[in-house]
């Protein structure tokens, strides 16, 4: 039996956690020991991202099957258009649906290191509208897509984002996950205007514990997600008190995570950037407990 929070019932919310493929002996350590804690709070699926320019494949794949093999949890590998022909693409999508994946993270990918526009490889999927729909022709795949509160960098207006969200749905996305955001009212007014153009699919937040702030905000300038100044104050003069930091980082989560739920979010992913302890935090804040094996 489960054991939780009379106020917030566990099993209303819902949960999937982000890893990335470690680089080193020890950051794969780290990946196991998390992915052992993360477990116990039972979440929805477990997503595996998938390097610029297809750099991390291998690692990737690796970190896939052994989720499955071992972990036993559903496992979905991000999938990018990036540095592959629509051929090579589609191999990889097979060679998952027989291993037994059923759910991938469909996306346009991030441009190689050194290059600053995005250019379609020649043959390949274009764009993750076209992926999406390439991948329903391979398998039934449950599919995610990217959304993004504050409309992607890319992108030449928020109008045209969002009409390009609504086509990756109806072309046979389950759901859409946002990138991260800190201000709940960008959320929350996103989630309105997708509703306001026929958007029914969940739009799941995209929830980043902060573990280092400088590195957030090299994230946020990839990415256009703003740093509130607010935000910054908070972690203002912690670079040096990694305690009080991680305190900080807990309760700014968690004071987000609270608001979203009481405008009724129930479903929530978290990029754990490969560590447990926060995202642990605010699961529990939120009314789940870890599961024993029996």
């Amino acid at each position: 039996m489960t054991t939780s929070d009379p106020a917030r019932p566990s099993r209303d919310i819902r949960v999937s956690f982000e890893f990335f493929p470690p680089k080193t002996e020890k950051m794969e350590q780290t990946l196991w020991r998390s992915v052992e804690r993360l477990q116990g709070l039972q979440p929805d699926f477990v997503s595996v991202t998938y390097g610029a320019d297809g750099s991390t494949r291998d690692r990737t794949h690796r970190i896939v099957s052994r989720l499955l093999a071992e972990q036993h949890l559903v496992t979905a590998p991000h999938l990018t258009c990036v540095g592959a022909s629509r051929e090579e693409i589609d191999e990889i999508a097979r060679g998952y649906w027989a291993e037994g994946v059923r759910h991938i993270v469909a996306l346009r990918g991030d441009p190689p290191q050194g290059a600053s526009d995005y250019v379609p490889h020649p043959g390949g999927y274009g764009y993750a509208l076209d992926l999406v729909r390439g991948l329903r022709e391979i398998a039934d795949f449950d599919i995610s897509v990217a959304a993004y509160p504050e409309v992607h960098p890319a992108a030449p207006s928020a109008a045209f984002d969002l009409e390009y969200l609504r086509h990756k749905l109806e072309a046979g996305a389950a759901r859409a996950i946002t990138q991260f955001f800190f201000e709940t009212d960008v959320y929350l007014r996103f989630r309105d205007r997708a509703a306001a153009v026929g958007i029914t699919a969940p739009i799941v937040p995209g929830i980043l514990p902060i573990t280092n702030f400088p590195q957030l905000t090299r994230f946020a300038a990839a990415c256009g997600a703003s740093v509130p100044a607010w935000l910054a104050a908070r972690f203002d003069g912690l670079d040096d008190d990694p305690e009080t930091r991680q305190m900080i980082a807990a309760s700014t989560a968690i004071e987000q995570v609270e608001a979203l739920r009481r405008e009724g979010v129930t479903d929530f992913h978290f990029y754990t950037l490969n560590r447990a302890e926060l995202t642990c935090a605010i699961c529990h804040a939120l009314g789940l407990r870890q599961q024993r094996a029996a």
